[in-house]
């Protein structure tokens, strides 16, 4: 058979990966460099060349928008359907896999999937019933928990309490949580993949039928994997099975949600006889784009090491534009857009990347005053995040108490005791006297027909509104944000959801109160705070008419850097370049959490097709507050020849070019013979890294992240530090 058609298109690195003889592979394909490509010509080379029958071949990727892509070019490839395939998500898999053997897995054949939603209604109702208080133990930071623990491999009798009540109360709700899913047959998501684990290790024939059946095992992504599914992965796989990883370990960026790049330095020792082909051809960016992205991700030091290349043309220059703040930045932004327009780009080839969601508000404002249009991928405008809403609500209730729809979202938001039999009541009074929900509470709690908690937390609500009213003469509207934010629970409300979510919540309601600075300073004729306030409401309530683009149109897009893997465009604008900012302020006291980020940077860098933007600012007004940072250490690891400052800057005590910061590097090293990433003891601290420094002579001083104190500045002087 010629199989020829299938090695036709591939380079040489990418041939070898598909034709390796190898029982084991570790493709570490770089950015832009055909990983996609070479999986599914690998498969089909197994089918063509080597003779596998397609249904003995498994394939594993993330997302089913992924798993049916991959499907269907393998069926292009074979010109034939993929029958009975096993090609898909890991979720997919695993419940086709319980499915198929629900008795081995003590499930009836008709198992319920319950969501996420569900899941949470569960808990809420084992929380109130073994008596917690929702308020100081939340449901969602307890599913949270509990997902985690699944996606460890862990069962309630697994987990260590060790005197913590924390541990305890949690692992409780879990116990029951496991008890009600086993008796009424439901599997939620972590379930599909920790009950399908258990079912390979604890029946003989569930497992003798895939290591039997499957010749080859391929999983795409690898640098993502979790716990359970590595685990998941190796009990699939026989002694005799191929199994063939592909991923890059310099884009694992989602170690917030337990993805283990960890795997990837692993596998050769866990797959024994394993062979690594790296894929170093990029086929997106120009040269200048990879050299910066290959001496940016060279400082990481727990990494396999690639170097991507191209055959493309050197390209222009990364450009890099110091604001005077965030105003600057995002006028820049929209000048930048505007110029790609006019030059005859679409907006839709232009993406904007930001490291934390608030700092869209700013870039989403200037692009509607010069009618830009945009999309924000993947996430809402910034006055449609669910956060920001609740938070508005009061504010409009307080300015206009008629506003009902205001009253009952806010009434709700944090939950005060006021449930929909109260607000049922609420309702009724109010259509039945035509007046509004306020004046119907008033109402209600003046006869007394609404008492207890619902009562006391209305009572309060009601107190709350009115002397805002008050507030508000004396004082300006971002002091009654800040006020409003903080006095009604609803950033303590929104910071207790889990991971991610409550983190981001409470930073968008911190960049709500910069939000109304901004504002009150724009403000330029004489105006009362009163004024100002409304004037802001009619403002933010004709912005929220101005939908984003739709899918089809179009428009620049807007989104997170950790939204952007796996995408690409002619033009990148890579915003926020600040110290705490990018690199965030949470990774500054871990090495590894601090190499995420390198890595998260470089993944935005290679996101550029032709055209790369970089843009930092003097000062910044995020989260309700004016930072005055630095610029990030990630603009000192590119190389000078690279980057062309379009302005001239004040100088600035730590320098951002390759050069000067080498110089600088060295100078310090010499002088108090320690480098960046070294090994130090302390007398009193212990062992920890070398993260940073400043000063020199007898004010220098470093930054070391001790293994059992945390991150720690010391002055090089009185230190007495060891290298090891």
């Amino acid at each position: 058979m010629d199989v020829s058609h299938i090695l036709d298109k591939l380079n040489d690195d990418q041939r070898n990966a598909v034709t390796s003889e190898k029982q084991h592979l570790l493709v570490l394909a770089g950015a832009g460099s055909g990983k996609t490509r070479v999986l599914v010509h690998k498969i089909a080379w197994q089918v063509e060349a080597i003779g596998i029958n397609p249904s003995a071949i498994m394939a594993v990727t993330f997302t089913n928008k992924a798993a049916n892509e991959m499907r269907s070019r393998i069926e292009s490839l074979l010109k034939a359907p993929m029958l009975d395939s096993w090609v898909g998500t890991f979720h997919g898999l695993s419940h086709k896999l319980l499915k198929r053997f629900h008795n081995e897995a003590g499930l009836s054949s008709g198992f319920t999937i319950i969501d996420s939603d569900d899941q949470l209604r569960i808990i809420k109702r084992i929380s109130k019933e073994i008596g917690l208080d929702e308020a100081t133990w939340p449901a969602r930071q307890s599913q949270w928990q509990i997902n985690n623990w699944k996606d460890d491999g862990l069962r309630s009798k697994n987990i260590k309490v060790d005197g913590d009540f924390y541990t305890e109360t949690v692992n409780k709700i879990y116990k029951e949580y496991e008890d009600i899913s086993q008796r009424d047959h439901l599997v939620d998501f972590g379930e599909l993949l920790l009950k399908s684990y258990e079912t390979l290790i604890n029946s003989k024939a569930v497992k003798t039928f895939f290591q039997t059946r499957f010749k080859s095992v391929l999983i795409d992504e690898f640098q993502d994997t979790n716990t359970i599914q590595y685990k998941w992965l190796q009990k699939i796989a026989s002694d005799k099975s191929y199994v063939t990883a592909v991923g890059d370990d310099d884009q694992s960026i989602y170690g917030w949600r337990g993805a283990k790049v960890e795997h990837v330095n692993s596998f050769s020792e866990d797959f024994k006889n394993t062979e690594v082909v790296r894929l170093e051809q990029n086929y997106r960016s120009t040269n200048v784009i990879l050299n910066a992205a290959n001496a940016l991700i060279g400082n990481n030091k727990e990494r396999l090491g690639k170097n991507l290349w191209t055959e493309k043309i050197d390209g222009e220059q990364i450009i890099l534009y110091q604001a005077y703040n965030e105003q600057d930045e995002a006028r820049f932004i929209a000048d930048i857009l505007n110029d790609w327009m006019n030059k005859g780009g679409a907006y839709s080839e232009a993406a904007v990347l930001y490291r934390s969601n608030a700092q869209s508000r700013a870039i989403e404002e200037a692009l509607l005053r010069v009618s830009i249009p945009y999309r924000i991928y993947g996430g809402l405008r910034f006055y449609e995040r669910l956060e920001i809403k609740n938070a508005i609500a009061y504010l409009k209730i307080i300015f206009n108490n008629n506003d009902n729809p205001s009253f009952e979202r806010s009434i709700s938001n944090p939950t005060r005791g006021v449930g929909e039999k109260t607000l049922a009541k609420i309702r009724n009074t109010a259509k039945k006297y035509n007046i509004s929900y306020i004046k119907a509470s008033a109402k209600l709690l003046d006869e007394g027909s609404i008492s207890g908690r619902g009562g006391s937390g209305l009572k309060d609500y009601l107190e709350f509104v009115a002397g805002c009213n008050t507030f508000i003469q004396e004082n300006l509207l971002s002091e009654l944000m800040e006020l409003i934010i903080k006095e009604t629970g609803l950033y303590a409300y929104h910071a207790k959801e889990p991971g991610e979510k409550g983190k981001t919540r409470t930073e968008n309601l911190e960049e709500l109160i910069t939000a109304t600075k901004n504002f009150e300073q724009s403000v330029t004729d004489k105006k009362s705070n009163e004024e100002i306030a409304e004037n802001y409401l009619d403002i933010i309530s004709l912005d929220s008419g101005d939908r984003q683009a739709s899918e089809h149109d179009d428009a620049a897009q807007l989104m997170t850097m950790h939204s952007a893997k796996g995408l690409e465009f002619k033009l990148v604008l890579l915003t926020g370049l600040e110290e705490s900012l990018f690199p965030h302020g949470r990774s500054m006291e871990s090495v590894s959490q601090l190499e995420e980020e390198r890595r998260l940077c470089y993944v935005a860098i290679t996101r550029a097709m032709e055209k790369l933007y970089i843009t930092h600012a003097e000062s910044r007004r995020l989260h309700g507050t004016d930072t005055f940072n630095p610029p990030s250490r990630f603009l000192r690891e590119i190389p000078k020849d690279l980057i062309d400052e379009i302005r001239p800057r004040a100088q600035t005590n730590i320098p951002y070019n390759r050069k000067d910061f080498e110089e600088t590097k060295n100078e310090f090293e010499e002088e108090i013979g320690i480098s960046l990433g070294q090994k130090v003891h302390h007398k009193k601290f212990g062992e920890g890294i070398v993260l940073n420094y400043e000063g020199s002579s007898d004010s220098a001083r470093v930054q070391v992240n001790f293994d059992n104190y945390g991150t720690k500045w010391l002055v090089m002087a009185y230190a007495n530090l060891k290298k090891l």
